[in-house]
């Protein structure tokens, strides 16, 4: 007789395990979608595609890259119709850089090898038909295929005027204001105590003949470029000069090779990066903002991991178990679900203006009384931004440390204090090392979420244009009390301030694709150290 036996054993829950592994799939898919999305349209705004001419039906002339193409929003679903955008650049003559045209209407396109690029520092790019140019010495040269290698000449020229321009007016003339600045507050206050001011005026007349000296330096230097210029045809036939002094770049975008495409996006992805910022934040590199968000998220880092740390060792070291631990504890994981823009408010009520107003009346009252009541850390700047943050992400640093700690072992706490080892010398020699991968993770998520926050860093430091970096070659080098540019906050000016949103839209990718790898750099080398220190300890975990 066969024994029939029911096999209880088998494995329960197998739709389940494939439920679990489609969401996965999903949530990958999204993550690469989006990364995707991202990649295309941040790399494409350095692309420098063939620039068309179109002939509309009703006569009109149109020069310029396509932007966009969709479906019109007033055709019917059933009957698709479709328009295009093209950036024609030359937004002081068009009155917009970007004009809407009805594919239907299109009746001839081609793709002439004159046309040009022109980069400008303001009102846009143009796309042009050049005629001639005027270069730094006068003479006018008809632009044919050969010269454009002496046009090319003349822009870097002009180029290297505004950079030596740059520097006398930003870094020389701005460090003799300072110092005149200073001078005339050291003046003042002499005068109210009746000390001798012979000296000090006779140091503010020799900075005043330096500040004379150095601004007629720059108008020499800008003189230099003053007669270069380029005689242009637009796509209406309208003939326009344009001067050199304001061009950063041209191209031939309907006459290159790959090579020089290839060439043209990498000399555009370096000025996005090392470069400054123009035209409404719309053009030019970001540079200042990369800067700021990298300096504020390490001292975020530097401010947030002592203090984390020494708060979890309290909590779960030397604190007694009971209601008062039970509260602290449910006030830091509460804390870590607080809106951004709180701790935004705080900072600025009690960092930027208790804190930093009573820093002002205890060691720059003088220069509140000399300087028109004009604060120095009473208002926004890089060390608030950095506390403010830090204190968001402090509950993420505890949390992260104590789990760290109570992972240690029990022997291994147990054996120190049997060799006769205090316990702070436990903590400090044992606990601390075994634990700092763990403390390290904390620090990772501490980094990640703070370099992408926005809200509490308008209220409390951030602006939309702040081209002088808060390190500098300056006294006192590192300057906490300077605000400073951040690419979360350059991305939502973009998207949401500009006065350009056509010109912004494609900033806004490529930014969102730079704060991406910049947070993530900042996470892989993070997680780097605290895979070396897992390694070293690993027997901490046995």
């Amino acid at each position: 007789m066969t024994q029939v036996t029911n096999d209880t054993s088998a494995p329960k829950g197998e739709p389940w395990v494939w439920f679990t592994s489609l969401g996965l799939i999903v949530g990958l898919t999204m993550v690469a979608g989006l990364l995707a999305l991202v990649l295309y349209n941040g790399f494409s705004v350095f692309w420098a595609p063939p620039v068309p001419t179109v002939k509309l039906s009703d006569g009109t002339v149109l020069m310029g890259q396509m932007a966009q193409h969709r479906v019109r929003p007033d055709s019917p679903a059933s009957q698709p119709k479709y328009e295009r955008q093209y950036q024609v650049g030359l937004r002081e003559l068009n009155g917009t850089s970007y004009v809407w045209a009805d594919e239907a209407k299109i009746v001839q396109e081609n793709f002439p090898p004159q046309t040009m690029g022109l980069e400008r520092m303001e009102n846009g790019p143009a796309f042009v038909t050049p005629i001639a140019f005027v270069d730094s010495k006068g003479q006018r040269v008809l632009f044919k295929k050969e010269s454009f290698e002496g046009l090319t000449s003349e822009v870097e020229y002009a180029a290297e005027i505004r950079e030596e321009l740059n520097a006398i007016q930003r870094q020389k003339i701005g460090a003799v204001n300072a110092k005149m600045e200073a001078s005339r507050i050291d003046l003042r206050r002499a005068e109210d105590r009746s000390e001798p001011t012979a000296a000090i005026k006779t140091q503010i007349a020799a900075l005043e003949l330096e500040f004379n000296q150095l601004r007629e330096l720059a108008e020499k230097v800008k003189a230099q470029n003053a007669l270069a210029k380029i005689e242009v045809r637009d796509a209406r036939g309208r003939e326009v000069v344009l001067p050199m002094a304001t061009i950063v770049r041209a191209w031939l975008p309907n006459d290159m090779s790959v090579w020089d495409r290839v060439s043209l996006f990498f000399s555009r992805l370096r000025e996005f990066l090392f470069d400054e910022p123009r035209e409404a934040n719309t053009e030019g590199g970001l540079m200042p903002a990369i800067f700021g968000t990298l300096v504020m998220t390490v001292f975020m880092s530097l401010m947030v991991t002592p203090f984390g740390v020494i708060a979890a060792i309290y909590l779960r070291e030397y604190a007694k178990d009971g209601v008062v631990l039970r509260m602290v504890r449910i006030s830091v994981n509460n804390l870590a679900g607080v809106p951004s823009i709180v701790f935004g408010v705080f900072g600025l009520g009690f960092f930027v203006y208790v804190l930093g107003g009573s820093i002002d009346q205890l060691f720059f009252s003088d220069q509140l009384k000399y300087n028109n009541n004009t604060p120095v850390f009473g208002t926004g700047g890089l060390l608030w931004c950095s506390l403010t943050l830090a204190l968001m992400t402090l509950p993420v640093v505890i949390v992260a440390t104590e789990e760290a700690l109570s992972a240690v072992p029990r022997g291994m706490r147990e054996a120190s204090l049997a060799a006769g080892a205090s316990k702070w010398q436990t903590i400090r020699d044992i606990l601390l090392p075994a634990s700092a991968p763990g403390i390290l993770t904390g620090v990772i998520l501490a980094m990640a979420r703070g370099a992408g926050e926005v809200a509490p860093l308008m209220l409390v430091g951030v602006v939309k244009l702040a081209p002088t970096l808060p390190v500098d070659m300056v006294e006192p080098f590192l300057h906490f009390d300077r605000k400073f540019m951040h690419l979360g906050f350059h991305i939502y000016d973009l998207g949401f301030q500009s006065p350009d949103s056509d010109a912004a839209r494609p900033m806004v990718f490529a930014t969102t694709l730079l704060l991406i790898v910049l947070v993530v750099c900042l996470n892989l080398g993070a997680i780097t150290i605290r895979n070396r220190l897992r390694a070293r300890y690993k027997g901490a975990s046995f």
